[in-house]
C-alpha cells in the first residue's frame, strides 16, 4: 500500500531542509500581506499577565474618509488567524476576508464611515508577535514572547487610536475572536465606544471551545520541528500546523452542510480505498490544512488561541486582572520590572491561575488579598466563593454592567458548534438584565456554522448595516 499523504509531508520537510542549507526564504507567513500601515509604540507596554513588550507595532488598513471631528470611525476586530486586510484597496488589490461587507453602500458603508481593521498583537501579519524581532538581541521572540490576552490586544489598538486622535469610535465590530474584542473594547473604554457589534462570539470562553483549541495546540507542539517554539531558522512544524488546522476546520462548518456538499462520496470511487484522504470530506480537510500550514506562524496560533481560552468578562476575573496589573504597574514605576518571568511563555503560576481565580490574588500583598476578597463579595454577595452556574452567571452580569448604556447588536448562528447560539443569548440576556434597553439579538438559521459570518452576506450584512446606521 502506498501513502502519498505521508510522502508529501516528508517531501516538504526535505525542501525546507534544502532551503535552509541553501539560505532559502522563510515560510510565507513572514510576509503574507502587503499594503498595510504600521503604528509604532515606542514605550514599554505592560500586559495583563505581567509580561512586558519593550515596544510594539500594530498593522492596520483603512477605508473611507475620516470626517472633520474624527467621529465616524468603525474599528473592525479580526478572528484568530485573519490579517488587517479586510477589504481590497489601491495598495493591495487582492480581495479581503470581509470584501463584500465593506464598501460604498455595503453593510459597513465607506461613504459614511472611516473603517479601520488591525492585525492583533501576538499575530504574524505585521503586528508584533512571536515571529517578530526582540530588540534586545535582534532575534525572533519565539516562545520568549509574553502571554497576551484579548484585553492586551484591545489596549494596543486604543494606543493606536490615541495617536490618530480618535477619541470615540462610532462602533466596535467583530466576529468570533473579533466579537470578543468588540465586547472587551467597550468594557475597557465604555466612554469611547458608541455601538457594539458582536457576531458568533461569547462573553467568556466555555469548556468545549477551550478543549478544541487545547487539542490543536497539543498537536502542533507534538511536532518535533516545533522545538519549543525555536524553529525560525529551521524546518517549521508544518505537519503539526496542518493537523491543527484540520481539527479547527471541523468546528468552523456544520454537519448538515457537509451532508449536502460531500455526503459519503469518495474522491476516486473506482479505486481501492486508501488510508490517506479518500472521502471527499477528507480531501476537503486535507486541502484546508495544506493551504494554511505555511500561511500563519505556528507560535502565533498558540498565543492567540490561548488568549481566546482566557477570555472572561466576569466581574471577579476583571478585578483579579486589575489587581495584578496594579501590582506590576507599581513595580515598573519603582524600576523593579514585572514580577512575571522574563517574557516566558507560561509560568507555573500562570498555569495555576487558569485553574482557579484566586491564584493571582495568592501572590499579591496581604492588603491586595483582602481587597480582592471584598471585591468578590461585593460582586457576588454571600455567594462570594460559590462556583455554581448561577453564581458564575451573576458574576458575568455584574461585569457586563459597564455596557448598559451602549447600543449592542448580538448575532448568533444556529448551526455554530464552536460558539453555540446559547452563548450569544447569554450576552444579550446579561446585557438586558443590567438595564441596557438597546440590545438587538438575531439568531440566523444558516447551514454554514461558525463561518456564516464570512458567507452570509445578505443576512449578516443587513443586521450589521441596520445597527450601525441607527441614530443615537
Amino acid at each position: 500500500m502506498t501513502f502519498p499523504c505521508v510522502d508529501l509531508l516528508q517531501e516538504r520537510t526535505q525542501r525546507f531542509l534544502q532551503q535552509s542549507f541553501d539560505g532559502g526564504p522563510e515560510p510565507a507567513y513572514n510576509n503574507p500581506v502587503s499594503g498595510y500601515s504600521l503604528y509604532h509604540h515606542s514605550e514599554p507596554f505592560l500586559l495583563d499577565h505581567g509580561g512586558i513588550l519593550p515596544e510594539f507595532d500594530v498593522a492596520y488598513e483603512s477605508w473611507g474618509e475620516l470626517n472633520a471631528d474624527r467621529s465616524n470611525v468603525i474599528l473592525i476586530h479580526t478572528g484568530l488567524s485573519a490579517s488587517s486586510h479586510a477589504k481590497s484597496h489601491e495598495a493591495n488589490t487582492a480581495p479581503g476576508w470581509w470584501e463584500k461587507f465593506i464598501g460604498p453602500g455595503l453593510a459597513i458603508d465607506t461613504n459614511r464611515f472611516h473603517v479601520i481593521c488591525t492585525n492583533v498583537i501576538g499575530g504574524c501579519y505585521g503586528s508584533t508577535g512571536p515571529s517578530s524581532i526582540d530588540p534586545k538581541d535582534k532575534k525572533p521572540y519565539a516562545t520568549r514572547f509574553p502571554i497576551v490576552t484579548i484585553s492586551d490586544m484591545v489596549r494596543a489598538q486604543f494606543k493606536m487610536l490615541d495617536a490618530m486622535g480618535v477619541k470615540k469610535l462610532h462602533a466596535s465590530v467583530g466576529a468570533s475572536m473579533g466579537g470578543m474584542q468588540s465586547l472587551a473594547a467597550a468594557m475597557l473604554f465604555p466612554e469611547r465606544v458608541g455601538k457594539i457589534v458582536s457576531i458568533s462570539a461569547a462573553a467568556r470562553s466555555h469548556p468545549y471551545s477551550i478543549a478544541l483549541r487545547f487539542t490543536q495546540r497539543q498537536v502542533l507542539m507534538a511536532d518535533p520541528n516545533w522545538n519549543k517554539g525555536f524553529y525560525y531558522d529551521k524546518v517549521p512544524p508544518h505537519i503539526g500546523m496542518k493537523l491543527a488546522r484540520e481539527i479547527a476546520t471541523i468546528s468552523y462548518r456544520s454537519g448538515p452542510e457537509w451532508e449536502q456538499r460531500f455526503g459519503r462520496k469518495r474522491a476516486q470511487p473506482s479505486t481501492t480505498p486508501s488510508l490517506c484522504a479518500d472521502f471527499l470530506i477528507e480531501t476537503y480537510l486535507d486541502h484546508q490544512g495544506e493551504r494554511f500550514c505555511l500561511q500563519y506562524d505556528p507560535n502565533s496560533l498558540l498565543y492567540v488561541s490561548k488568549a481566546m481560552d482566557m477570555f472572561d468578562l466576569s466581574a471577579s476575573y476583571g478585578e483579579t486582572t486589575r489587581l495584578r496589573r496594579e501590582r506590576n504597574g507599581k513595580r515598573l514605576e519603582q524600576g523593579l520590572g514585572s514580577d512575571a518571568p522574563a517574557n516566558a511563555a507560561m509560568s507555573a503560576e500562570e498555569q495555576l491561575q487558569q485553574q482557579q481565580d484566586s491564584s493571582a490574588i495568592a501572590c499579591a500583598t496581604p492588603a491586595a488579598v483582602e481587597q480582592a476578597k471584598q471585591a468578590k463579595q461585593a460582586t457576588q454577595g454571600s455567594a462570594a466563593l460559590d462556583d455554581s452556574p448561577k453564581a458564575q452567571l451573576d458574576d458575568l452580569r455584574q461585569g457586563l454592567g459597564r455596557l448598559k448604556d451602549i447600543p449592542t447588536l448580538v448575532l448568533g448562528i444556529q448551526s455554530d458548534i464552536l460558539f453555540p447560539v446559547w452563548q450569544q443569548k447569554e450576552i444579550a440576556d446579561c446585557l438586558r438584565s443590567t438595564g441596557n434597553k438597546n440590545v438587538t439579538y438575531y439568531e440566523l438559521d444558516s447551514m454554514y456554522g461558525h463561518d456564516a459570518f464570512l458567507l452570509e452576506i445578505i443576512n449578516v450584512g443587513s443586521a450589521v448595516k441596520g445597527h450601525l446606521e441607527l441614530k443615537g
